[in-house]
């Protein structure tokens, strides 16, 4: 029996005037997969999850999250989805359990279900000593744990990772990739992981290049690394060769 897919995407594109962002993207990824989207700046990954979180639309080709098509069922679509944007997006006036309740009472959460959820998460990161303090007196990494357990409090099938470890030191930014990974496979919970830090990609089910608004390889880290011109390459060294050999010309937003 085939596994169902948790987010598809079917030829994709998107321009701005003269500007093509995104060109015929397709992807598809299950459930417990940890995919990870590797590009530079300008690639267009940020254009691409803006597509996912439907904050617009594409030009041409589908989206589709856990079966709801996102252009004619955007809420059913949304309702399945977690996010961890780029830039942070919690309240840093509010405390910790004042955002996270926020969140659930958005998702329609009734209260008792609201504070079960936020105390399990809380628990399972090991973060329940901040729950009573102040967003902005936290550590970068400490931010970004909230803001993931957030993106999980109403249990979606799909987690969208946009370069979520941006201002974090090595150490926190392995902590938060190694604790992905580890619920992408506890709960079976679909991860596409966007970043330009190729050691964050390392673990990745399947890494999938983009590049200029196209996708230049989809394969797993160890099957990219081989797909170099010279033996033993690092998967740095085979993403900077894949970029270095794309010659097409273009430009793309990020």
């Amino acid at each position: 029996m085939n596994t169902p897919t948790a987010l598809e995407l079917v030829g994709v594109s998107k321009s701005y005037g003269p500007l093509t962002a995104l060109n015929n993207v397709s992807l598809s990824i299950k459930p417990a997969q940890f995919i990870g989207l590797l590009g530079q700046n300008g690639a267009g990954k940020t254009t691409l999850f803006q597509l996912l979180t439907g904050l617009f639309n594409s030009d041409e080709g589908q989206i589709s999250v856990c079966g709801h098509d996102i252009s004619q069922d955007p809420i059913g679509a949304l309702s399945t989805l977690g996010v961890v944007f780029q830039q942070a997006t919690l309240d840093l006036d509010l405390t910790v359990h004042g955002n996270l309740k926020f969140h659930c009472l958005l998702h329609g959460l009734s209260r008792k279900l609201a504070e079960e959820r936020i105390n399990s998460e809380l628990d399972r990161f090991d973060m329940q000593a901040v729950r009573d303090k102040q967003v902005r007196s936290l550590s970068g990494g400490n931010r970004r744990k909230i803001e993931l357990i957030r993106a999980l409090l109403h249990q979606p099938k799909v987690l969208l990772m946009d370069e979520a470890t941006v201002g974090l030191d090595p150490e926190s930014r392995k902590s938060l990739v190694n604790h992905v990974v580890s619920l992408c496979k506890e709960r079976e919970i679909a991860v596409l992981w966007s970043t330009h830090i190729v050691e964050e990609v390392q673990a990745a089910d399947r890494v999938i290049v983009l590049d200029k608004g196209k996708i230049l390889a989809e394969s797993s880290p160890e099957e990219l690394q081989a797909q170099g011109i010279e033996p033993n390459l690092s998967l740095a060294d085979a993403f900077s060769q894949l970029i270095n050999n794309n010659k097409e010309i273009g430009v793309a937003y990020e």
